[in-house]
Protein backbone atom coordinates (compact mmCIF):
# COMPACT_ATOMS: atom_id res chain seq x y z
CA UNK A 1 0.00 0.00 0.00
CA UNK A 2 1.36 3.65 -0.80
CA UNK A 3 2.12 5.45 2.01
CA UNK A 4 0.54 8.70 3.03
CA UNK A 5 0.69 12.15 0.79
CA UNK A 6 3.39 14.31 2.19
CA UNK A 7 1.76 17.19 3.89
CA UNK A 8 1.65 20.43 1.84
CA UNK A 9 2.99 23.40 2.91
CA UNK A 10 0.30 26.78 3.34
CA UNK A 11 1.24 29.26 0.75
CA UNK A 12 2.84 32.30 2.51
CA UNK A 13 0.70 35.03 2.86
CA UNK A 14 1.07 37.75 0.59
CA UNK A 15 2.83 40.91 1.91
CA UNK A 16 0.42 43.67 3.17
CA UNK A 17 1.22 47.12 1.23
CA UNK A 18 2.56 49.35 4.11
CA UNK A 19 0.03 51.39 5.52
CA UNK A 20 -0.47 54.99 3.83
CA UNK A 21 1.53 57.73 5.98
CA UNK A 22 -1.05 60.26 7.43
CA UNK A 23 0.54 62.94 5.69
CA UNK A 24 -0.26 60.94 2.21
CA UNK A 25 -3.85 61.21 3.01
CA UNK A 26 -4.09 65.01 4.01
CA UNK A 27 -1.84 65.31 0.87
CA UNK A 28 -4.83 63.62 -1.34
CA UNK A 29 -7.74 65.32 0.52
CA UNK A 30 -5.95 68.94 -0.28
CA UNK A 31 -5.58 68.06 -3.57
CA UNK A 32 -9.58 66.83 -3.85
CA UNK A 33 -10.38 69.95 -1.92
CA UNK A 34 -8.43 72.25 -4.25
CA UNK A 35 -9.49 70.56 -7.51
CA UNK A 36 -13.40 71.07 -6.14
CA UNK A 37 -13.06 74.73 -5.30
CA UNK A 38 -11.80 75.33 -8.32
CA UNK A 39 -14.58 74.27 -10.18
CA UNK A 40 -16.86 75.74 -7.81
CA UNK A 41 -15.12 78.94 -7.68
CA UNK A 42 -15.00 78.90 -11.43
CA UNK A 43 -18.33 78.51 -12.42
CA UNK A 44 -19.21 81.14 -9.63
CA UNK A 45 -17.50 83.60 -11.52
CA UNK A 46 -18.63 82.27 -15.15
CA UNK A 47 -22.15 82.61 -13.27
CA UNK A 48 -21.88 85.94 -11.72
CA UNK A 49 -19.84 87.10 -14.69
CA UNK A 50 -23.42 86.85 -16.95
CA UNK A 51 -26.56 88.53 -17.32
CA UNK A 52 -29.26 88.81 -14.34
CA UNK A 53 -31.05 86.12 -13.42
CA UNK A 54 -34.41 85.23 -13.67
CA UNK A 55 -34.96 86.75 -9.72
CA UNK A 56 -32.49 89.92 -10.33
CA UNK A 57 -34.74 90.87 -13.50
CA UNK A 58 -37.49 91.02 -11.19
CA UNK A 59 -36.54 93.17 -8.87
CA UNK A 60 -35.01 95.49 -11.47
CA UNK A 61 -38.42 95.81 -13.11
CA UNK A 62 -40.11 96.56 -10.19
CA UNK A 63 -42.64 93.68 -9.53
CA UNK A 64 -41.32 92.46 -6.28
CA UNK A 65 -44.12 93.12 -3.95
CA UNK A 66 -46.65 94.61 -6.77
CA UNK A 67 -50.13 93.86 -6.19
CA UNK A 68 -51.50 94.65 -9.62
CA UNK A 69 -50.06 94.38 -13.62
CA UNK A 70 -51.91 97.10 -15.37
CA UNK A 71 -51.91 96.66 -19.06
CA UNK A 72 -53.53 98.55 -21.84
CA UNK A 73 -55.60 97.04 -24.73
CA UNK A 74 -58.17 97.80 -27.01
CA UNK A 75 -61.63 97.15 -25.73
CA UNK A 76 -63.61 97.66 -29.11
CA UNK A 77 -62.11 94.73 -31.53
CA UNK A 78 -63.79 91.59 -31.98
CA UNK A 79 -61.70 88.51 -31.42
CA UNK A 80 -58.31 90.50 -30.98
CA UNK A 81 -59.55 92.51 -27.72
CA UNK A 82 -63.61 93.26 -26.78
CA UNK A 83 -64.82 94.78 -23.74
CA UNK A 84 -68.52 93.61 -23.13
CA UNK A 85 -71.43 94.77 -21.97
CA UNK A 86 -70.37 93.43 -18.32
CA UNK A 87 -67.14 95.18 -18.06
CA UNK A 88 -65.31 91.89 -18.95
CA UNK A 89 -62.21 91.29 -21.92
CA UNK A 90 -61.83 88.82 -24.00
CA UNK A 91 -59.58 88.34 -27.69
CA UNK A 92 -56.68 86.74 -28.43
CA UNK A 93 -54.14 90.06 -27.17
CA UNK A 94 -56.50 89.48 -23.63
CA UNK A 95 -54.88 86.11 -24.01
CA UNK A 96 -51.36 86.95 -24.54
CA UNK A 97 -51.82 89.49 -21.69
CA UNK A 98 -52.72 86.84 -19.71
CA UNK A 99 -49.88 84.34 -20.95
CA UNK A 100 -47.29 86.88 -20.09
CA UNK A 101 -48.90 88.18 -16.87
CA UNK A 102 -48.62 84.70 -15.73
CA UNK A 103 -44.82 84.57 -16.54
CA UNK A 104 -44.46 87.30 -14.04
CA UNK A 105 -45.76 85.66 -11.71
CA UNK A 106 -49.43 87.43 -11.34
CA UNK A 107 -52.30 85.55 -11.04
CA UNK A 108 -55.39 86.55 -13.25
CA UNK A 109 -57.53 88.05 -10.45
CA UNK A 110 -53.87 90.37 -10.43
CA UNK A 111 -54.47 92.10 -13.53
CA UNK A 112 -55.94 94.99 -14.41
CA UNK A 113 -57.13 96.01 -18.18
CA UNK A 114 -57.15 99.71 -19.22
CA UNK A 115 -58.78 100.70 -22.16
CA UNK A 116 -55.73 102.49 -24.64
CA UNK A 117 -56.50 104.82 -28.14
CA UNK A 118 -53.92 103.80 -30.93
CA UNK A 119 -52.33 107.63 -30.45
CA UNK A 120 -51.62 106.83 -26.97
CA UNK A 121 -49.90 103.59 -27.27
CA UNK A 122 -46.45 104.42 -27.73
CA UNK A 123 -46.60 107.14 -24.43
CA UNK A 124 -48.77 104.05 -22.23
CA UNK A 125 -51.30 106.19 -21.72
CA UNK A 126 -54.42 104.12 -20.87
CA UNK A 127 -57.72 105.47 -19.20
CA UNK A 128 -59.60 104.27 -16.10
CA UNK A 129 -63.23 103.74 -15.77
CA UNK A 130 -63.77 107.35 -14.91
CA UNK A 131 -62.03 108.42 -17.60
CA UNK A 132 -58.08 109.07 -16.09
CA UNK A 133 -55.47 108.94 -17.96
CA UNK A 134 -52.94 106.55 -16.17
CA UNK A 135 -49.42 104.69 -17.19
CA UNK A 136 -49.71 101.03 -17.73
CA UNK A 137 -46.75 98.85 -17.25
CA UNK A 138 -47.58 97.07 -20.27
CA UNK A 139 -49.54 97.90 -23.75
CA UNK A 140 -50.29 94.76 -25.94
CA UNK A 141 -52.79 96.54 -28.27
CA UNK A 142 -52.43 95.57 -31.93
CA UNK A 143 -49.26 97.81 -31.59
CA UNK A 144 -46.95 97.38 -35.20
CA UNK A 145 -42.77 97.54 -34.86
CA UNK A 146 -41.67 99.66 -37.70
CA UNK A 147 -38.12 101.14 -38.01
CA UNK A 148 -39.57 104.80 -36.42
CA UNK A 149 -41.39 103.63 -33.32
CA UNK A 150 -38.10 101.30 -32.58
CA UNK A 151 -35.99 104.90 -32.68
CA UNK A 152 -39.19 106.73 -30.13
CA UNK A 153 -37.11 106.38 -26.61
CA UNK A 154 -40.61 105.38 -24.82
CA UNK A 155 -40.74 102.81 -26.66
CA UNK A 156 -39.57 99.22 -25.53
CA UNK A 157 -40.74 96.43 -28.31
CA UNK A 158 -40.68 92.89 -27.35
CA UNK A 159 -40.27 90.28 -30.37
CA UNK A 160 -43.08 90.31 -32.28
CA UNK A 161 -46.33 88.04 -31.08
CA UNK A 162 -48.21 88.19 -34.24
CA UNK A 163 -47.78 88.54 -37.87
CA UNK A 164 -50.38 90.25 -40.20
CA UNK A 165 -50.75 92.38 -42.81
CA UNK A 166 -52.48 95.25 -44.32
CA UNK A 167 -56.23 94.87 -46.13
CA UNK A 168 -59.16 96.45 -46.68
CA UNK A 169 -63.34 96.12 -46.30
CA UNK A 170 -65.70 97.35 -48.03
CA UNK A 171 -69.84 96.61 -48.07
CA UNK A 172 -70.39 93.81 -49.87
CA UNK A 173 -71.56 95.45 -52.80
CA UNK A 174 -68.20 97.04 -54.02
CA UNK A 175 -66.03 96.29 -56.66
CA UNK A 176 -63.31 93.76 -55.47
CA UNK A 177 -60.10 95.47 -54.63
CA UNK A 178 -56.72 93.85 -55.35
CA UNK A 179 -54.93 97.15 -54.49
CA UNK A 180 -54.60 100.22 -52.22
CA UNK A 181 -54.49 102.42 -55.66
CA UNK A 182 -58.19 101.37 -56.48
CA UNK A 183 -58.94 103.45 -53.47
CA UNK A 184 -58.02 106.54 -55.02
CA UNK A 185 -60.59 109.25 -54.76
CA UNK A 186 -62.76 107.24 -52.23
CA UNK A 187 -63.52 107.60 -48.60
CA UNK A 188 -61.55 105.48 -46.67
CA UNK A 189 -61.43 105.62 -42.76
CA UNK A 190 -58.30 103.87 -40.86
CA UNK A 191 -56.66 104.40 -37.28
CA UNK A 192 -54.90 107.56 -36.50
CA UNK A 193 -51.32 107.09 -35.78
CA UNK A 194 -51.21 103.61 -37.21
CA UNK A 195 -49.02 102.38 -39.88
CA UNK A 196 -51.85 101.74 -42.71
CA UNK A 197 -51.95 105.87 -42.88
CA UNK A 198 -49.46 106.38 -44.88
CA UNK A 199 -49.70 103.69 -47.48
CA UNK A 200 -53.43 105.05 -47.82
CA UNK A 201 -52.75 108.71 -48.29
CA UNK A 202 -50.10 107.74 -50.96
CA UNK A 203 -52.68 105.51 -52.91
CA UNK A 204 -54.70 108.79 -53.16
CA UNK A 205 -57.53 107.91 -51.25
CA UNK A 206 -59.54 110.76 -49.25
CA UNK A 207 -58.46 109.60 -45.79
CA UNK A 208 -59.78 110.01 -42.50
CA UNK A 209 -58.53 108.65 -39.45
CA UNK A 210 -60.40 107.83 -36.06
CA UNK A 211 -59.08 107.19 -33.02
CA UNK A 212 -61.32 103.99 -32.64
CA UNK A 213 -61.85 101.39 -35.60
CA UNK A 214 -65.28 100.28 -34.36
CA UNK A 215 -65.85 104.05 -35.52
CA UNK A 216 -64.59 103.48 -38.88
CA UNK A 217 -67.06 100.29 -39.35
CA UNK A 218 -70.06 102.49 -38.35
CA UNK A 219 -69.47 104.94 -40.67
CA UNK A 220 -68.96 101.93 -43.01
CA UNK A 221 -72.19 100.63 -42.39
CA UNK A 222 -73.87 104.49 -42.53
CA UNK A 223 -71.99 105.20 -46.05
CA UNK A 224 -69.80 107.85 -44.44
CA UNK A 225 -66.75 105.87 -46.04
CA UNK A 226 -66.42 103.58 -48.80
CA UNK A 227 -63.80 101.96 -47.01
CA UNK A 228 -61.86 100.64 -44.15
CA UNK A 229 -58.28 99.85 -43.95
CA UNK A 230 -56.01 98.83 -41.54
CA UNK A 231 -54.08 95.26 -40.36
CA UNK A 232 -56.28 92.23 -41.52
CA UNK A 233 -56.48 90.73 -37.97
CA UNK A 234 -57.49 93.33 -36.28
CA UNK A 235 -60.98 93.77 -39.44
CA UNK A 236 -61.87 89.92 -39.89
CA UNK A 237 -63.90 90.14 -36.31
CA UNK A 238 -66.23 93.09 -37.66
CA UNK A 239 -66.67 91.37 -40.83
CA UNK A 240 -67.52 87.97 -38.75
CA UNK A 241 -70.08 89.79 -37.29
CA UNK A 242 -71.53 91.90 -39.91
CA UNK A 243 -74.02 89.09 -41.04
CA UNK A 244 -72.68 89.53 -45.00
CA UNK A 245 -72.81 93.13 -44.97
CA UNK A 246 -69.18 93.60 -45.07
CA UNK A 247 -66.44 92.62 -48.28
CA UNK A 248 -62.68 91.87 -46.56
CA UNK A 249 -60.27 92.37 -49.68
CA UNK A 250 -56.55 91.23 -49.80
CA UNK A 251 -54.28 93.41 -51.34
CA UNK A 252 -51.64 92.23 -52.05
CA UNK A 253 -48.93 94.21 -49.87
CA UNK A 254 -45.47 92.47 -49.17
CA UNK A 255 -45.35 94.12 -45.58
CA UNK A 256 -46.14 92.40 -43.05
CA UNK A 257 -47.26 94.11 -40.16
CA UNK A 258 -45.84 92.44 -36.51
CA UNK A 259 -47.26 93.59 -33.18
CA UNK A 260 -45.08 93.59 -30.06
CA UNK A 261 -45.97 94.51 -26.87
CA UNK A 262 -44.63 97.71 -25.36
CA UNK A 263 -42.87 97.81 -22.05
CA UNK A 264 -41.77 101.32 -22.13
CA UNK A 265 -38.43 102.01 -20.75
CA UNK A 266 -38.11 99.05 -18.11
CA UNK A 267 -35.53 97.10 -20.06
CA UNK A 268 -35.71 94.34 -17.45
CA UNK A 269 -39.60 93.93 -18.04
CA UNK A 270 -39.10 93.62 -21.37
CA UNK A 271 -36.67 91.17 -20.92
CA UNK A 272 -38.93 89.35 -18.37
CA UNK A 273 -41.72 90.03 -21.42
CA UNK A 274 -39.27 88.58 -24.11
CA UNK A 275 -38.38 85.26 -21.91
CA UNK A 276 -42.42 85.16 -21.56
CA UNK A 277 -42.70 84.70 -25.23
CA UNK A 278 -39.67 82.50 -25.45
CA UNK A 279 -41.36 79.84 -23.47
CA UNK A 280 -44.67 79.63 -25.35
CA UNK A 281 -42.74 79.37 -28.20
CA UNK A 282 -39.75 76.95 -27.50
CA UNK A 283 -41.55 74.66 -25.25
CA UNK A 284 -43.63 72.30 -26.99
CA UNK A 285 -46.13 71.42 -24.13
CA UNK A 286 -46.89 74.95 -24.04
CA UNK A 287 -49.48 75.49 -26.06
CA UNK A 288 -51.27 78.80 -24.63
CA UNK A 289 -50.22 80.84 -28.03
CA UNK A 290 -51.90 77.62 -29.91
CA UNK A 291 -54.61 77.58 -27.94
CA UNK A 292 -55.34 81.73 -28.47
CA UNK A 293 -55.51 81.55 -31.89
CA UNK A 294 -57.63 78.61 -32.23
CA UNK A 295 -60.19 80.56 -29.93
CA UNK A 296 -60.09 83.54 -31.11
CA UNK A 297 -58.59 83.84 -34.92
CA UNK A 298 -59.25 80.51 -36.37
CA UNK A 299 -63.20 81.04 -35.95
CA UNK A 300 -62.96 84.72 -38.16
CA UNK A 301 -61.14 82.37 -40.88
CA UNK A 302 -64.47 81.49 -42.38
CA UNK A 303 -66.27 84.65 -42.82
CA UNK A 304 -62.81 86.22 -44.49
CA UNK A 305 -62.14 83.86 -47.34
CA UNK A 306 -59.25 84.97 -49.42
CA UNK A 307 -57.63 86.75 -46.87
CA UNK A 308 -54.26 86.05 -44.54
CA UNK A 309 -55.64 87.30 -41.60
CA UNK A 310 -52.97 86.42 -39.24
CA UNK A 311 -50.16 83.51 -39.52
CA UNK A 312 -51.21 81.12 -37.49
CA UNK A 313 -47.68 79.78 -35.86
CA UNK A 314 -46.07 81.56 -33.04
CA UNK A 315 -43.16 83.89 -34.48
CA UNK A 316 -39.68 82.43 -33.93
CA UNK A 317 -38.37 84.07 -30.83
CA UNK A 318 -34.18 83.48 -29.54
CA UNK A 319 -33.50 82.50 -25.97
CA UNK A 320 -33.54 86.37 -24.30
CA UNK A 321 -30.35 87.13 -21.88
CA UNK A 322 -30.95 85.36 -18.76
CA UNK A 323 -28.51 83.98 -16.35
CA UNK A 324 -29.93 80.27 -15.52
CA UNK A 325 -27.16 77.29 -14.30
CA UNK A 326 -26.81 74.28 -16.39
CA UNK A 327 -29.71 72.56 -14.93
CA UNK A 328 -31.87 74.94 -15.50
CA UNK A 329 -31.67 74.86 -18.99
CA UNK A 330 -34.86 73.13 -19.91
CA UNK A 331 -35.39 74.86 -23.08
CA UNK A 332 -33.37 75.26 -26.31
CA UNK A 333 -30.97 77.78 -26.41
CA UNK A 334 -31.73 78.39 -30.01
CA UNK A 335 -35.30 79.60 -30.60
CA UNK A 336 -35.21 79.78 -34.31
Amino acid sequence: MPGPEPMQEPPAPEAEPPPRRRGDWLRLYGWLAAILAAVLVGGWILFAAGPPTEAELREQARLTGKKKLLIGVKDDTPGIAFRDKTGAFSGFDIDIAYLIAGQLGFRPEQVEFLSIETEDRARRQATDADGNFVTVDLVVATFSITPGRLQDPSVGFSSPYLFTEQSVVTRADHSRVTSLGQLAGEKVCTLGTSTSEGPLAESGAKVTAENKISACFEGLETHLYDAVSTDAAIMAGFVARSGGKFRHHDIGLEKTEMWGVNAGTNTSLRTLVELALYRSYADPQNRTWEEAYDRHIRPLLAANPGVNVAQSTQPCLRAPQVRRWPWERALSDDGC
